[in-house]
């Protein structure tokens, strides 16, 4: 699957998992509070092959909380839904909540970390530590549906029990039809530094396609991931934060060669406002206005004046006000020519 960037030889060849076919796989991570349907619909808008939802609940989704639901509300295609749980039923059942939804994909996540998911309710990353019973999530879940079911989980739940491979030959016995592996234990958070060449080791370990996850920023970044990966696609996960347009250079530049570079910062500004006014059509102007500041502070971050704008935005009760301070702070800037300081620098000091 890897090439040279520098002879123009695609480093990345499309993902066919049955009907559905990822023709760039350099995917946008599901992130909780992130990805919502106006995140995903404009990195799709913007050129990403494929998005994918929050993670969702099981519970939730079975009980149809309303909430739930429109967590679910898809993007276009194809689309692929992510459910967490450790009720084997619930999962099945969910996921045909999701297919009927119009759901392309089923991913499972063995990958959250925050202890309300993999402690309170032993889900996410906590299966990993439980083979036996994360086979039998994987087994229901596949039976239940007939799209492709995927998988995202961590290299393990610490550096004494990295059990990925094993856990890859396992799901690709269950049915499983792509892995994605984020190259940190569930101990690690987001501490660190994720381990791409460990990612190798769970490629050797099956036929499945692997996508590799974890600090994977920039176009060079992405290069090196699937070098030392072997990986057949990657995800952006941090890297996507105030840069929606971040999948879709990458992917440019695995099938080209080409680097196109960071928007230039009227084009920027122009991105933030349709994803401003996008979530306060989605969410209504309260939550709108409340949900959106997370956003202002990422896609201001890195230009001068970005803490004070991030401050005052914080703060900032009504859209006419909000709408304001994005003019005043951004066309000084565009006028006198600015860029923003280090993108990778700048993703990776983010707490997820």
């Amino acid at each position: 699957m890897m090439g040279n960037s520098h002879n123009n030889r695609p480093a990345l060849s499309p993902i066919r998992l049955d009907s559905v076919v990822i023709e760039t796989p350099v995917i946008l991570a599901p992130m909780s509070g992130v990805t919502d349907l106006p995140f995903r619909r404009l990195a799709r808008e913007l050129g990403a092959s494929l998005v994918v939802s929050e993670m969702i609940a099981s519970w939730a989704m079975v009980r149809e909380n309303q909430a739930t639901l429109r967590m679910a509300t898809l993007d276009g295609s194809p689309s692929s839904i992510q459910l967490a749980g450790c009720d084997p039923v619930a999962m099945a059942e969910a996921a045909r909540i999701g297919v009927d939804r119009g759901a392309d994909l089923i991913d499972i996540n063995f990958g959250c970390p925050v202890k309300k998911v993999a402690v309170g309710q032993m889900a996410g990353s906590a299966l990993m530590r439980d083979e036996i019973g994360a086979a039998r999530i994987l087994e229901s879940v596949v039976r239940a549906v007939p799209v492709p079911v995927t998988l995202k989980m961590r290299m393990g739940w610490d550096h004494t029990s990295l059990n990925a491979p094993n856990l890859a030959r396992i799901a690709e016995a269950c049915g499983i039809r792509m892995l994605t592996v984020h190259g940190r234990t569930r101990q690690q958070f987001y501490t660190g530094i994720a381990d791409w060449d460990f990612i190798a080791t769970v490629k050797q370990a099956t036929r499945l396609p692997v996508i590799a996850n974890g600090d994977i920023v920039t176009e060079q970044d992405a290069l090196e991931a699937l070098r030392r990966s072997g990986a057949d696609g990657v995800m952006i996960g941090r890297g996507a934060y105030g840069r929606p347009w971040a999948p879709a250079h990458i992917g440019h530049f695995l099938r080209t060669g080409e680097a196109l570079g960071e928007p230039d910062l009227a084009t920027q500004k122009s991105i933030l406002l349709r994803h401003y006014h996008a979530m306060l059509a989605h969410f209504g102007n309260d939550a709108g206005l409340r949900l959106a500041r997370k956003h202002l502070a990422w896609y201001s971050r890195g230009l001068r004046g970005s803490a004070e704008f991030r401050t005052t935005a914080m703060r900032t009760a009504t859209v006419p006000e909000v709408l304001t301070l994005i003019d005043r702070f951004y066309d000084p800037l565009i006028e006198a020519g600015e860029t923003r300081g280090s993108t990778r620098a700048l993703a990776l000091a983010e707490a997820a």
